[in-house]
């Protein structure tokens, strides 16, 4: 998923260069709040995937 996200951010950098060579101030605006949350998505996601220690578990003595 990260390496879609990537992708998904190379495209958005390079349609906002484009935008911003043609002055297309409202589409500019738009990719720069995509990249945002993009950018949220991955950070979330990173967090996500990594490992938790969860210990090893004990048995408890009959009662």
């Amino acid at each position: 998923m990260l390496a879609r996200l990537d992708e998904i951010e190379a495209d958005l950098i390079a349609r906002r260069q484009r935008a911003e060579v043609e002055g297309w101030l409202g589409e500019i605006e738009g990719i720069n709040l995509t990249l945002g949350f993009l950018r949220y998505k991955r950070a979330h996601t990173q967090r996500f995937t990594r490992r938790v220690q969860l210990g090893l578990p004990t048995l408890r003595p009959p009662q």
